[in-house]
């Protein structure tokens, strides 16, 4: 067995623990090529010397703890960016990048092109806002979040990957908030023609289905929801857009991504509220994701 080849066991065998085997592997791996700084391909080349370090053995104690290792790394390689990511912002998922995926499908079918503005609201890392700047360079983006911390993530992650994205702290539930969006559209000229929203949308009673690497380390306040009103977020982001607000534009679109339990509720909820054209689309696991709707006029 080759150094490379034992201590990839090594690692996974300690792992496999806690996580399935697959995913002892994966991480087995991850750890490898971070702290070497080598792709796989470059490893199993056998370009360098891969012996078993020290602190190797700390990342594994960490991750027996549950602690992502995206945390551990301070940063995640998610839909061709890479990102920084901390306790004050969720990583990324799979499935926030099938909702980049449907709007930039949905901006080529509209031909949506240059002085288009997208809202991204309770952007965390920054994530989608980001992902959409780097296939539009001509959009205006603009990413809002009541956390202070998860907006410093997010400016750094533009940065990171050399793009002009507009974030600010702001709270959707604050009475200014219409104030908020009313000046901002005079000082642009423009109405928003993209809202975009990954929300807390995971009800409290769900929690018991969940592993501790969520519950314990990613924030609560972008997860949960009450049980009482699961279409919390989903309501007042609809119905701050259904408003008259100042500003004109040719296009105006609200993308979701969902619970999957609640999407005729959801439908149900932006129909009400005037909204057309709503469509459900579902993920690669077939589950309902992402809702889309046009803006009322």
């Amino acid at each position: 067995m080759s150094t490379l080849q034992s201590q990839i066991f090594n690692l996974q065998s300690q792992l496999e623990s806690v996580y399935p085997k697959d995913e002892a592997r994966s991480l087995a791996w991850w750890i490898v090529e971070e702290e070497t700084g080598l792709s796989r391909a470059q490893l199993l080349t056998g370009c360098k010397d891969t012996a078993f370090s020290p602190h190797m053995q700390i990342i594994v104690d960490r991750l027996l703890h549950f602690e992502p290792i995206q945390y551990i790394f301070g940063h995640t390689l998610w839909n061709g960016l890479d990102l920084k990511v901390t306790p004050a912002t969720l990583i990324p998922r799979p499935e926030t990048a099938e909702l980049v995926e449907r709007i930039n499908l949905k901006s080529e079918i509209l031909n949506l092109k240059s002085q288009i503005h997208v809202l991204d609201v309770g952007t965390g890392s920054g994530c989608i806002a980001i992902a959409l700047k780097k296939a539009h360079p001509e959009w205006h983006v603009t990413g809002i979040d009541i956390s202070t911390e998860a907006i410093e993530v997010a400016r750094e992650n533009a940065r990171r990957n050399k793009v002009d994205v507009n974030f600010q702290v702001a709270d959707i539930f604050s009475d200014q908030m219409t104030k908020y969006l009313n000046k901002w559209y005079m000082v642009n000229d423009q109405m928003v023609n993209i809202v975009v929203s990954n929300p807390p949308y995971i009800c409290e009673s769900e929690k018991k289905d969940m592993r501790r690497n969520v519950l314990d380390y990613e924030p609560a306040s972008a997860l949960f929801v009450p049980d009482s009103d699961p279409l919390l977020f989903y309501r007042r982001i609809a119905e701050l857009f259904s408003l008259p607000l100042q500003g004109k534009g040719r296009e105006r679109g609200l993308f979701f991504e969902i619970n999957e339990a609640y999407p005729a509720e959801l439908s149900a909820m932006l129909d009400s509220l005037g909204y057309t054209d709503i469509h459900l689309t579902h993920d690669i696991y077939g589950k309902p994701r992402i809702i889309e709707a046009r803006m009322a006029r």
